[in-house]
């Protein structure tokens, strides 16, 4: 009883005529995605009296509007796929196991399989002895199809696998679409580091996650290497990869940042919709094509 009379309390103050309305409404192309609490939502008598129901009553309404396209299409409008495949190396097994990797990549080509290596990389910073590689298949599904089943079926690839799984202690991957707004991955001169920014938002969040970057990436029109959303593996997940020079470049270019307009905001628009982040140093491997 006493909790319930609390939570009429916190209710009842929440939703008080003095409070004010916050209201703002995104706009994404020609998408709009309103998010708003308004002091309008009374609590009511019947219904809205009971304890149980009071809760509805202070979380935000979130309405997104009819459409006959998907959040993907929205978001993204290239008929490109990617695959990130995370490997956990046994830490004896690195150099050999980068060595193979090498030789599969040719065999990828060879193959035909229609995949085409974007970067290859080692962490430094993160989860230790793990190898990132970011393929890329121009095409979509039915060039991933095609080179999933030749990597299945052909003898040279089993023989691969036997091999390379011996070298490990865990792999997962993910497939994913590139947001539109984020430029192709191209080389880059000199030598470079990477880091890769992997956020886990809330469900039902990435289109307004988009909306915001759209605008925020503006405000870091050098480092950005690649950005993607997942379709396939761990979901809700966002793929962010920068490069910089070294590891003083990438502080003083996160400190300009803040100088420019919009980058507050983007940070604060964006920051609510997160569950998990993590961010990884990455180094190129010699055979990257990402340097």
């Amino acid at each position: 009883m006493e909790l319930t009379k609390m939570a009429g309390a916190v209710a009842k103050q929440l939703f008080s005529k003095n409070s004010a309305l916050s209201c703002r409404v995104l706009n994404f192309g020609q998408f709009h995605h309103s998010r708003c609490l308004s002091t309008s939502h009374r609590l009511q008598t019947d219904e809205d009296s009971n304890p149980k129901s009071w809760l509805k009553n202070i979380l935000p309404v979130r309405t997104l509007p009819a459409s006959k396209e998907s959040h993907s299409s929205l978001l993204s409008n290239k008929e490109t796929v990617y695959e990130m495949q995370f490997h956990a190396v046994k830490p004896e097994n690195m150099e050999e196991y980068l060595k193979q990797f090498q030789l599969f990549q040719q065999l990828m080509h060879d193959k035909g399989t229609g995949a085409k290596l974007i970067g290859s990389f080692t962490v430094e910073i993160g989860d230790q002895d793990e190898a990132v590689h970011i393929w890329q298949y121009p095409g979509g599904y039915p060039v991933l199809n095609n080179a999933t089943e030749i990597y299945r079926k052909d003898k040279d690839f089993i023989d691969y696998r036997l091999q390379r799984n011996k070298m490990l202690r865990s792999r997962k991957n993910q497939i994913l679409l590139p947001f539109s707004f984020w430029p192709e991955p191209t080389a880059r001169n000199g030598s470079n580091i990477y880091e890769m920014r992997s956020y886990t938002l809330k469900p039902g969040t990435m289109i307004e996650w988009g909306n915001n970057w759209a605008r925020g990436i503006k405000s870091r029109a050098d480092e950005p290497v690649c950005g993607l959303f997942s379709q396939m593996g761990e979901l809700n997940t966002v793929q962010h990869i920068w490069g910089y020079t070294d590891l003083q470049s990438r502080k003083e270019t996160r400190e300009q940042a803040w100088s420019k307009p919009g980058w507050d905001e983007c940070v604060a628009y964006t920051v609510p919709l997160i569950r998990h982040m993590q961010s990884r140093i990455l180094i190129p491997t010699p055979f990257s094509p990402l340097q």
